[in-house]
């Protein structure tokens, strides 16, 4: 189901109501415009059904609403009028619908991207698969994309019996034979064996988080972005220490530092082939003093920022 942005939530500190170069998130957001060649338009993705499904726990469907608030309040660094913000709403998750809303989720994805750049704020990390729709759908079938992720999980599991949120990249890469699959922060021992062979069956092209300081990861994730024609970004926020982020379903211990998980994602939104970006696992439920929400916007700000 589709909802249009709620102009409430895009509410904030005013210290100037004329003068652009006092202006915050909430002043220059424009709700439900067409978008242009010069824009970014954001996308919530309602649902945790897939969370629910692979036996998380829920909540991340109140991710969008949550990022919002705390983006709104945030310092517009950008004076330009040919640059513009958009808020096209959400796609809603009804029941256990999964499937449909990921689809609904790729078909605005698609039209979003035949003008501007997409930013889906999710909602569990199935989020990634109906961004992955779309941007197929924009581009056609023969375009060679590469899926960028930042992930403490391979999100590799089976799905005989339903998709969840641990197997979608499974799904894009038993389906789709011009795409692969990049992945960094993986956590040794956060995965099981299994799936690691399932990895190394399929030619990922995987990192540890013990590994991402070594210029060797450097030279490999350009390599990898060089090589595509399209890039698609998502960034799953279990992949950061817990103390850093404790509001998502599966907290880590162990996770990156956000200033690490800063320093990739610039290196990847900056990329010229790089179309879309989604953030995902933000649960507003488990979070402490708006933590992991605010988190979140700061990295959503950062690909915006280095988006234009």
């Amino acid at each position: 189901m589709y909802r249009k942005a709620d102009s409430e939530i895009w509410q904030g500190r005013v210290d100037h109501a004329t003068d652009s170069t006092y202006f915050r998130y909430h002043q220059i957001i424009n709700l439900d415009k067409t978008a242009s060649k010069q824009s970014i338009g954001l996308i919530g993705f309602a649902c945790d059904e897939g969370v629910r499904r692979n036996n998380g726990r829920i909540g991340a469907k109140e991710a969008p609403s949550a990022l919002r608030q705390q983006l709104a309040s945030m310092p517009w660094r950008i004076d330009d009028d040919q640059h513009s913000l958009i808020d096209f709403g959400d796609i809603i998750c009804e029941g256990q619908e999964l499937e449909r809303a990921q689809q609904e989720l790729g078909d605005k994805v698609a039209e979003i991207l035949t003008n501007g750049k997409a930013i889906v704020l999710g909602g569990g990390h199935e989020t990634a698969y109906g961004q992955y729709l779309g941007v197929r759908k924009a581009v056609g079938p023969d375009a060679f994309i590469g899926i960028l992720n930042i992930d403490a999980h391979f999100d590799m599991r089976a799905y005989d019996e339903q998709p969840s949120s641990g197997t979608m990249f499974k799904q894009i890469l038993d389906i789709d034979p011009n795409a692969d699959y990049f992945v960094c922060g993986i956590q040794q021992y956060g995965n099981t064996t299994a799936l690691f062979n399932t990895a190394d069956q399929y030619h990922v092209d995987y990192h540890l988080d013990e590994d991402l300081d070594s210029d060797q990861f450097k030279v490999r994730l350009e390599s990898f972005m060089d090589t595509h024609d399209v890039l698609l970004v998502t960034l799953c926020m279990d992949v950061l220490n817990a103390a850093e982020a404790p509001g998502v379903s599966a907290p880590s211990p162990f996770g990156l530092s956000a200033i690490k998980v800063r320093e990739i994602l610039r290196q990847m939104v900056t990329h010229k082939n790089t179309v879309s970006f989604s953030i995902c696992e933000v649960n507003p439920s488990l979070d402490v003093d708006n933590r992991t929400a605010k988190l979140g916007a700061y990295f959503i700000n950062e690909v915006i920022m280095n988006s234009f």
